[in-house]
């Protein structure tokens, strides 16, 4: 008897594979629980088991989102040396969805849309902005910037404006111009912090 060397995926992982794309391309909201349990062929009580709520199973797959989104980001940052190339190296990580064509933008915008305040999909969407600000904003303390949290922020705009105009505008070259605009906005900043020493 031959053992079967590629493992069934657990109820747990086909649950996550569905929910990450109907979610992602319908919406958190609009897609029921018996089409995610159609799509991942599992009983009801398996999602009920596993996650215990349909708004467990959105924070999972937001979580999922994240955890995604940040190991791509910082794989991609790790080939630079300095801080000032990391930072513009974000906007570089980002782009590379642009062109895909299965791009729906992003998904925690999406799912802040049908949020409840307080609720688990809120939790979700604040936690990865707050990482986003927290890297931009540890990126522009390493660089010397005078006012790094002020920096992160406008660094934050810029990267949620080319998500939006890649999805929007159709332009997979949107991450260029935030790039490029991050660029000035950074040497600007790392300008005035010289001028104040």
């Amino acid at each position: 008897m031959v053992a079967n060397s590629a493992a069934k995926p657990s109820a747990r992982e086909r649950l996550l594979g569905a929910a990450d794309e109907l979610f992602y391309n319908e919406g958190v909201r609009t897609v029921g629980i018996d089409r995610i349990i159609e799509q991942a062929g599992v009983a009801k009580a398996s999602l009920y088991n596993t996650f215990g709520s349909k708004e467990e199973l959105i924070h999972a797959y937001l979580e999922g989102r994240h955890a995604s989104v940040a190991a791509r980001i910082m794989k991609h940052i790790e080939r630079y040396d300095t801080p000032r190339e990391r930072i513009l190296g974000v906007f570089e990580a980002q782009g590379q969805n642009f062109g895909d064509p299965r791009y729906r933008g992003c998904a925690f915008i999406a799912a802040s849309a049908e949020a409840r305040p307080g609720d688990l999909v809120e939790q979700a969407t604040d936690a990865y902005r707050a990482w986003l600000r927290g890297l931009f904003t540890e990126l522009s303390a390493q660089a010397g910037v005078a006012e790094p949290a002020t920096l992160a922020r406008r660094l934050h705009l810029l990267y949620d404006g080319a998500g939006v105009s890649a999805r929007m505008d159709r332009d997979p070259d949107a991450s260029v111009a935030s790039r490029a605009a991050a660029e000035v906005l950074f040497d600007a900043a790392l300008k005035s912090a010289d001028a104040q020493d």
